[in-house]
């Protein structure tokens, strides 16, 4: 296909394999797919093509992927979330990282509430979850925990923790942490 020139049919079937091989390797969403097909295609450099025939297309095998559901916004954000839950990011930390993503905001706000819905308290678990993996906070030992006290608290807030979540995570005593631990 080198030597002859490309038709709009054969970039269409084209871009329907590369979208399938891209979406096997990495369950991308709408938005990650189109960001991907657009460098890919304006990278090629066809001769007899537009650019905004290019972006026209993209639109056609996005809506007909997403109509075959082999795409689903909504399922990511679903399965993304639990993901992160499951690392301890926090409900901020969360919804950011959606919007990065290209999510719709509706998708987003659903997922949050799923998110609060399950569980009311979730950015203190999670918080739990990241001070037992970064050994901070009541995962130190006493003698340390007022020397590192800022420097916890500081962690917590770039992970997406509000200052009193994070306030009430440092004032746990060790005993207290060892049960929530165990129940997580």
């Amino acid at each position: 296909m080198r030597n002859r020139k490309k038709t709009l049919k054969a970039t269409v079937d084209e871009m329907r394999n590369f979208s399938f091989a891209y979406i096997e390797r990495y369950a991308p969403s709408k938005q990650q797919l189109r960001t991907y097909l657009l460098k890919k295609y304006l990278k090629a450099n066809l001769e007899n093509i537009k650019k905004q025939d290019i972006t026209d297309l993209i639109d056609v095998v996005l809506q007909d992927l997403e109509k075959s559901k082999f795409i689903n916004d909504k399922f990511y954000s679903e399965s993304k979330s639990r993901s992160l839950i499951q690392r301890g990011s926090s409900v901020n930390k969360i919804r950011n990282y959606l919007m990065t993503k290209g999510i719709n905001d509706r998708y987003i706000k659903e997922t949050i509430d799923k998110i609060k819905e399950d569980n009311s308290d979730q950015d203190f678990f999670s918080g739990i979850k990241i001070c037992k993996k970064k050994r901070i906070g009541p995962a130190r030992v006493e003698d340390n925990r007022v020397l590192f006290y800022k420097k916890d608290i500081a962690l917590l807030a770039r992970n997406g923790f509000d200052f009193e979540t994070s306030k009430r995570i440092m004032d746990i005593d060790q005993a207290d942490y060892i049960k929530i631990i165990r129940l997580l």
